[in-house]
């Protein structure tokens, strides 16, 4: 499905009951909004991992403006300002209220800002392996030469570069840095995951190239404007966006919630799947 907001159109796809019998009259159930990464990825990858939580709420799964099914436009807003502008002019679109923000990674930095600008519109805030300000960069750097093969090391460069300028070397890349990616990493289910997904570089590279929009990004200062419930996810191996930023995101965001997976990197989803939905679930009560 798409919706045509604010000059551009925005894909989304739906997954759950919005009204359930219960006895004599029928329950509504919160709607999610379900944020990507990236930037330059799509919602495929939360596929069928996010299902179970289709039983609790109704799924949106959003592709960000310029990425995956959503329609092309102009480049220069490809970032999070605009993302988080679609994000609630998409919510007035579907008539909703209040909603569930599910945010990961680059989704994550987007849920926080929305929620963060637009307090009455979030009941819930879930920041799932994310970070608030662009000093993740400079730490994830750190724990490549740490921890990175010189292979790694090597294709990290082009991220950093904004040289991943084609579908296939965006590809590579996640090909490469998979085992980092994740503690179980199973390189046959990831490369199948990484083929549906539909890539956009332009979007990847305008976020993380020298002077990219990422780099001057620092929600700190609007973090404790957020009045949602929120819940903080972190992976404890996550190489990208590592653990101590979902604990200073914690320590910013009035009565949030943390929990760091111990078995985890930067995809819990594939990593603790299990513990993660009951996580999510557990903290998602109406």
């Amino acid at each position: 499905m798409r919706a045509s907001i604010r000059g551009t159109e925005i894909y989304f796809d739906v997954e759950g009951l919005g009204l359930v019998p219960d006895g004599p009259r029928m329950r509504e159930r919160p709607a999610a909004f379900i944020l990507h990464g990236g930037p330059g990825g799509d919602h495929s990858g939360f596929k069928p991992s996010f299902s179970p939580l289709s039983e609790r709420m109704q799924l949106v799964y959003i592709d960000h403006r310029g990425q995956g099914r959503s329609a092309k436009g102009d480049e220069e807003k490809y970032n999070l300002d605009e993302n988080v502008e679609d994000l609630e002019a998409l919510r007035k679109y579907l008539g909703l209220d209040r909603i569930v923000s599910i945010g990961t990674s680059y989704g994550g930095m987007v849920a926080m800002a929305h929620a963060a600008r637009y307090p009455s519109s979030v009941s819930h805030l879930v920041c799932v392996v994310t970070a608030a300000h662009s000093g993740f960069m400079a730490r994830a750097q750190e724990i490549v030469q740490e921890r990175g093969t010189p292979e790694q090391q090597q294709v990290c460069q082009l991220l950093w570069d904004g040289a991943l300028d084609t579908v296939e070397k965006v590809q590579h890349y996640y090909d490469v840095m998979g085992p980092l990616y994740s503690t179980t990493y199973d390189a046959a289910a990831s490369r199948n995951g990484r083929l549906r997904t539909l890539h956009e570089p332009i979007a990847l590279n305008r976020a993380f190239r020298p002077g990219g929009f990422l780099h001057d990004y620092d929600l700190r200062p609007e973090l404790p404007r957020i009045t949602a419930k929120t819940l903080v996810l972190g992976g404890r191996h996550d190489w990208i966006c590592a653990p101590e930023f979902s604990e200073e995101i914690h320590r910013l965001i009035p009565g949030s919630d943390l929990r760091i997976f111990e078995h985890s990197s930067h995809s819990i989803r594939a990593d603790e799947p299990e513990a993660m939905m009951d996580a999510i679930k557990g903290f998602i009560v109406y």
